[in-house]
């Protein structure tokens, strides 16, 4: 049982950190599909990943899930079935979060619980949709403050590549 709960605890707290700076935060920084597909002003969340037609959709969310999937790997010898409770839990979260966009408010006992646990809640999550820059961090809130400030840097690293290869360009032109 400790194993299961340490496993579940683990993939969601490892896929998380790997999700958020591996792939969602240099997504914002240096890409286009997250930002296409799941933060588009015409998009409606319903069923969205499930019923959509659109291929990149598919895409983002696997990008998104292979951190999950990688940790998955590493922890099944521990318990499997704590593997597949963390994946479930982490599916839900997705879920949940995203619950804003049907009007859906979180009780207060719950906000209450999930500030205690540093869990994100709906309402968190749509911070982050309104503004791309705050509120990272999937599944839990401390991870928003080191988010940030990696996508600082990258966006740094963004910023002196363009400069050394404008410069570059413009002593190669004749």
């Amino acid at each position: 049982m400790i194993e299961a709960i340490a496993a579940a605890w683990l993939l969601l707290f490892a896929g998380d950190l790997l999700s958020t700076f591996c792939y969602h935060v240099p997504e914002h920084v240096f890409g286009s599909l997250h930002i296409r597909t799941h933060h588009s002003p015409n998009k409606n969340f319903r069923h969205y990943a499930v019923l959509s037609s659109n291929s990149f959709v598919l895409v983002d969310g696997v990008l998104g899930v292979l951190p999950y999937l990688l940790v998955s790997v590493i922890l099944w010898p521990l318990s499997p079935v704590g593997v597949g409770v963390g994946l479930a839990l982490g599916q839900f979260h997705v879920w949940w979060r995203h619950t804003t966009a049907l009007n859906w408010r979180t009780p207060q006992l719950v906000t209450f619980l999930c500030g205690l646990l540093f869990v994100t809640t709906p309402e968190r999550h749509w911070l982050h949709h309104k503004n791309t820059s705050l509120a990272y961090g999937d599944i839990f809130t401390f991870f928003e403050r080191p988010a940030e400030a990696w996508m600082r840097i990258l966006r740094l690293v963004r910023y002196r590549y363009k400069i050394t290869t404008s410069v570059r360009a413009a002593q190669n032109t004749p």
